[in-house]
């Protein structure tokens, strides 16, 4: 993490922040404090090929609300767009520290054989850079689900928002094992990059 922080730092100097971060800084969110979100969302872009990969399989991912999802077509295949609001959450933005909390999830579901699984409610860990999800709407059971890779992300910063793209999305050996015993499959593997994320913070 501390290669991540150093790395907003010198995008900050190198004035890859579209607002001066100084400014934005001083007047959303003070030194070295944490700060309350009010809002915002987190979209996933699927990676080229996964959406075709699944929908070989008979696996059909489907986005639960206040969740939505839209499809494109480009020179890589068919991408699915996932986006969920940011409900809330607290976040030291200068040291990368706190959670940021969601609604919605995406269902996996075979229509063939009726086999699926949920996964909603996610909370992403900045300090862990990783997302948790509840399983099947148990909110008692949470598990790992997305690695998150911050070496390539771009910020831009307003006086009241933050966004973050460039967000690199991983599956966990956990959530790799858990959707290939669902649907018996070979088909995920712990590290698979799953899509590309970006999240845009309001506080």
């Amino acid at each position: 993490m501390r290669a991540i922080r150093r790395l907003i730092a010198a995008a900050a100097v190198a004035g890859l922040f579209l607002v001066p971060a100084a400014s934005a800084a001083a007047s959303a969110a003070p030194a070295g404090k944490a700060v309350w979100l009010t809002g915002g969302d987190t979209s996933l872009s699927t990676a080229p090929g996964i959406a075709a990969a699944l929908l070989g399989h008979g696996i059909v991912p489907i986005a639960t609300l206040p969740g939505t999802e839209g499809a494109s077509i480009g020179s890589g295949g068919v991408t699915v767009r996932f986006t969920f609001p940011v409900t809330g959450g607290k976040v030291n933005l200068q040291k990368l520290t706190g959670t940021i909390d969601h609604q919605g999830g995406i269902l996996f579901v075979d229509p063939a054989t009726g086999k699926q699984i949920l996964v909603s409610d996610f909370v992403i860990n900045l300090k862990q850079a990783v997302l948790t999800a509840a399983v099947n709407g148990n909110p008692k059971v949470r598990v790992p689900l997305l690695r998150l890779g911050l070496g390539h992300i771009r910020v831009q910063a307003g006086q009241h928002f933050v966004r973050v793209s460039g967000i690199v999305a991983r599956l966990t050996k956990t959530a790799a094992s858990a959707l290939d015993a669902t649907f018996g499959t070979t088909l995920f593997t712990a590290g698979l990059e799953l899509g590309t994320a970006s999240t845009l913070l309001r506080f």
